[in-house]
């Protein structure tokens, strides 16, 4: 009903909207409200959602002009609206008519109304139709969408990523207060191509040309060049930047910057190290032993955990001990106290830096401390100031008679300090001194990138947690519970879902979804399926339907190469009755009351934005029976792949007590601890259980 009707049809020759014959049908079942105008906008017909919305009888309503019955406010949107159809001869249906009624209990309910010129066969208007449709559903999916976007925005720029919008010429257009913070730009400076003055003279040319490459072409710039920071001189950046493209056109670029200098650094002293130690092989390699050991290790308890390795193995060193800078005391804090000995006095896990000894002296010289005996400590603690009694505490015990502080520092930052001692006096050679000093900068570099990555796996944890509900719904009848393990090792955000959400006729939509990849790309596309999954489904929620709709969807905003799969279902609280869909998706599983579980077979169908006619299947979680949906992180992984992975689930559940297949919550925690146990997670693990409680029998 909202296509122009201005151009003459003959099956409207007998329009007679007064015919109840004819308009019955529609006038009575419709869920529009509808209203039906003479040549002189006086009203000919009305139904009872169309008087409900405007809270006037019908009696009240027909042979009215719209200003002698209604609000003066629908009034002049109705009436200016009846003036446009009828001296333009065409329909309004652009969106832009919307009222918002109050209804009787209080609630505020939005209408989008449409008007519709209806002609006889000579093309003379006869009628002019009213039909609205209530957009309140969808209001709230938008308002939903947009606070979505802000908290997600807010994240972004919470991440240690700088990233920055231009317009398609390349031009920037929007303020990035992370970039202007760094750079000490002001935003006159920093709009346009401002950003190029800070990049180092000797990257611009080639960084500008590589810049308009990408322009011209249309494709991902990656690049690196050095950016001139107000604080600590030129650092290294890696930016990578893509267009977002709108039908065919365009849009806007949108890029993001890594501050890359502590990789830069370190790869530079490989280098230096390469140099000076080119005839020490066995020193070189093994540095470049260490060295690969502490880039695998991620936190700092790995950091350290590496280090002691490394000192007992390349250093040859009886003890090994680590001590990071307290970020607010002028204290060393010691990670593993076992490897600095037991001395009377001693001030125990930590240290002030006006306590002298082997570690407090390389962090406040900035340089290593060589020992090679207990007489040569003795002199250097006394050149640092220390009392006899002091030195007496560090030189008078058996147990160490040599030792090396090394300082851990960081773009000249002191992090912390190494201590590694010897039970036998220990001649530090020339050679040894330089490796002991390169062994100490890759352990600084990597203490601050774990640190780094300690900090950004919290917030790329909390940004993957923000994009999923705050909790499930509680519905009586059915009981939800669900279990998320990210598996971004590596401060990616990833791209796993699930959601549940109560339907408009009470019966309860759940989700779980996979967009494959990791980081701000896969975490976006999620939100966008996600909510785009909720609209349809709140909409017109058959699964069938959902998926067709979300294919529609993915065409229009996702990348061809993108991979996206999910398995929908509707359930009935209480009876269990309900329907399954599957995009590509590994399928449920239904486990008894018994804890005999089948897998289910529905067909699979294929991931989203693929050419296929999508089918719904009868999927019923009868009372007592508990149905799990999952992603493929739960049954694939390294060792094990995902036709072998999707009978594991199965035979894990044979294994669970009734206890736990009585319960949702405990069931999940088995499946996923006994999925998981012996594997390495290296993808995000998502599951979702429904279960139907048995009315028949009590707790």
């Amino acid at each position: 009903m909202s296509a122009e009707t201005s151009v003459p049809r003959p099956r409207e020759s007998d329009v007679d909207v007064t015919d109840s014959a004819l308009l019955n049908g529609l006038m009575g079942q419709t869920p529009f409200a509808l209203a039906f105008f003479d040549t002189k906008g006086r009203f000919q017909r009305a139904n009872d959602v169309f008087a409900d919305v405007v809270g006037v009888a019908i009696d009240g309503l027909v042979g009215k002009l719209p200003r002698e019955a209604l609000a003066a406010d629908l009034t002049a949107l109705i009436e200016g609206a009846f003036r446009t159809v009828v001296e333009e001869n065409r329909g309004i249906h652009d969106g832009d008519q919307r009222v918002r009624v109050r209804t009787p209990d209080g609630e505020t309910r939005h209408w989008s109304l449409s008007f519709s010129p209806l002609c006889d066969e000579e093309g003379r208007l006869r009628t002019v139709a009213l039909i609205g449709a209530d957009i309140t559903e969808s209001r709230q999916v938008e308002e939903d969408l947009r606070r979505s976007e802000e908290r997600y925005r807010s994240l972004v720029e919470a991440q240690s990523q700088l990233v920055w919008i231009t317009s398609p010429s390349g031009a920037v257009v929007e303020d990035a207060p992370r970039w202007r913070a760094i750079t000490g730009q002001g935003l006159e400076e920093y709009l346009a191509h401002g950003w190029l003055d800070v990049v180092h003279p000797d990257d611009r040319q080639h960084t500008e040309e590589a810049w308009r490459e990408a322009l011209r072409g249309r494709t991902m710039f990656e690049w690196n060049y050095r950016v001139r920071t107000r604080a600590s001189g030129y650092r290294h950046f890696e930016v990578r930047a893509v267009p977002i493209i709108r039908h065919g056109r365009v849009v806007e670029w949108v890029g993001a910057n890594t501050d890359v200098t502590p990789q830069r650094e370190a790869e530079e002293m490989r280098g230096r190290l390469t140099d000076q130690l080119g005839a020490a092989a066995l020193r070189t390699a093994r540095l470049q032993g260490a060295t690969a050991i502490l880039a695998e290790a991620l936190t700092v308890e790995q950091v350290v955990q590496v280090i002691i390795d490394v000192g007992r193995t390349a250093v040859a060193a009886d003890k090994s001990a680590v001590a990071l800078l307290d970020s607010e005391r002028p204290v060393l804090k010691l990670i593993n106290g076992s490897g600095v000995p037991d001395v009377p006095g001693f001030p125990g896990d930590e240290i002030p830096l006006s306590q002298t000894s082997v570690m407090t002296m390389a962090v406040n010289s900035r340089r290593p401390v060589f020992a090679e005996s207990p007489e040569s400590l003795a002199t250097q603690l006394r050149d640092a100031g220390a009392d006899e009694e002091t030195i007496s505490r560090f030189t008078g015990h058996d147990e160490e008679r040599a030792w090396v502080g090394l300082p851990l520092l960081a773009a000249g930052r002191a992090l912390g300090a190494l201590r590694f001692s010897f039970t036998r006096q220990q001649k530090i050679s020339q050679e040894d001194g330089v490796f002991l000093e390169a062994l100490a900068g890759q352990c600084a570099l990597a203490v601050e990138r774990a640190t780094l990555f300690e900090r950004e796996h919290r917030t790329a944890e909390t940004l993957q947690r923000s994009l999923l509900p705050d909790r499930l719904p509680v519905v009586p009848g059915l009981m939800l519970a669900q279990r998320f393990r990210s598996g971004s090792r590596h401060v990616q955000v990833g791209g796993d879902w699930y959601d549940a959400f109560v339907l408009q006729d009470s019966r309860v939509a759940a989700v779980v979804g996979d967009v494959m990849g990791k980081g701000v790309t896969a975490a976006a596309g999620m939100g966008r399926i996600r909510n785009a999954m909720r609209a349809l489904a709140l909409t017109n929620p058959p699964p069938a339907a959902v998926l067709t709709g979300l294919d529609r969807v993915f065409e229009a905003t996702e990348d061809e190469e993108q991979v996206t799969t999910l398995a929908y279902m509707v359930v009935e609280p209480g009876t269990g009755e309900g329907t399954l869909a599957l995009a590509g998706h590994p399928p449920p599983v239904l486990v008894s009351p018994q804890g005999v579980p089948v897998l289910c077979d529905a067909e699979p169908g294929t991931p989203l934005g693929w050419a296929a006619s999508r089918k719904q299947f009868r999927f019923c979680v009868p009372p007592g029976h508990t149905a799990v949906l999952y992603s493929d992180g739960l049954v694939e992984n390294r060792k094990r792949g995902l036709d072998a992975g999707l009978a594991e689930p199965c035979s894990v559940v044979q294994e669970a007590p009734p206890e736990v297949v009585g319960s949702p919550h405990l069931l999940l925690d088995f499946l996923v601890d006994r999925m998981l146990a012996g594997y390495e997670q290296d993808d995000d693990v998502t599951v979702l259980a429904i279960h139907v409680p048995d009315a028949t029998k009590s707790d």
